[in-house]
């Protein structure tokens, strides 16, 4: 678990800190910086247990709410912890912790309310939202000029995925090496396609699961395309599209949870300053447990 101050942009003259917010508080303070409306119409974000009124001194951040995750929340004494994916995602008849297959989701629900530790999900509004997951990886790999791949229908700054420019250009392995470089590592590595050698300097990128924005990363004229969970066949019918023209854009793969795990920190700081220009001082933390649910990557035979 790793501790996060305030985003260094926080007002000087913001008022000093007051008592611990309310959960509802916090999540007036996350609608400004990460709005619902922006959330896709089939996703889930918001509030899934806690009561509006409960005290918030201790949020603890992670991709993914699963078990593991829970119990240090309530090690480390949380009362809120923020998760970039929803637990509920799909409708339940049942949050029993035994006798069906949503057991664990139940089981983890019950853990969260016996301790009393609140769990909300920012999730596509975060992608979305300025400062998104996105924007995390896109200025980590020094990124410039930054625009959504997929704008809202306002045609403002916010929607799915960012493009932007490389200061300098380099070749797919060099810009493929810097991306391994700069996500956290996981059994499934980092995985190009395309000629090593072809220069790069447009660069799209969504976090998260991205094979339905071939036709976006087409019309922003990319060079490669940065993006997880790439299937075998959006990915070959992407690369045979290329193959027709010069090559572009090429693809990088990288693990799920890697690609959206960098904007933990920014959220956390992001929200910490929302809070303190409110006249409230919360202690934010970020897991750094890896729940990518990936454990070995073993290569093909050796002879």
């Amino acid at each position: 678990m790793t501790d996060v101050d305030p985003r260094p942009d926080t007002p000087e003259d913001a008022p000093a800190a007051g008592p611990a917010p309310t959960l509802a508080e916090v999540l007036e303070a996350m609608e400004r910086l990460w709005p619902r409306g922006l959330a896709e119409s089939w996703d889930a974000v918001g509030p899934v247990a806690g009561r509006p009124g409960a005290e918030v001194r201790h949020i603890l951040w992670a991709v993914d709410p699963v078990q593991a995750v829970v119990e240090e929340a309530v090690e480390v004494g949380a009362d809120l912890l923020v998760t970039h994916h929803p637990l509920l995602l799909r409708g339940v008849s049942s949050v029993a912790a035994v006798g069906h297959a949503g057991a664990a989701k139940g089981a983890l629900l019950h853990t969260l309310i016996e301790h009393g530790v609140a769990l909300v999900a920012a999730h596509t509004n975060a992608d979305s939202a300025v400062d998104g997951v996105s924007d995390a990886i896109a200025r980590r790999l020094g990124l410039q000029d930054l625009r959504p791949l997929a704008p809202t229908e306002e045609g403002a700054d916010t929607g799915i995925g960012r493009v932007g420019e490389l200061a300098d250009p380099v070749t797919l392995a060099e810009f493929a090496r810097t991306v391994a470089d700069t996500v956290p590592r996981t059994a499934a590595g980092v995985r190009a396609a395309g000629d090593p050698g072809q220069p790069v300097r447009r660069v799209a990128v969504c976090g998260g699961a991205g094979d339905s924005l071939f036709d976006a990363v087409r019309r922003a004229d990319a060079d490669v395309y940065l993006t997880s969970d790439l299937r075998h066949h959006p990915a070959s019918e992407a690369r045979e599209t290329a193959l027709l023209g010069d090559g572009r854009p090429a693809l990088v793969d990288v693990a799920h949870w890697a690609s959206e795990s960098l904007w933990l920190e920014d959220g956390a700081a992001a929200l910490a300053a929302e809070l303190v220009r409110a006249g409230h001082r919360v202690r934010m933390s970020v897991s750094t447990q890896v729940t990518d649910p990936w454990d070995l990557h073993l290569p093909g035979p050796t002879s």
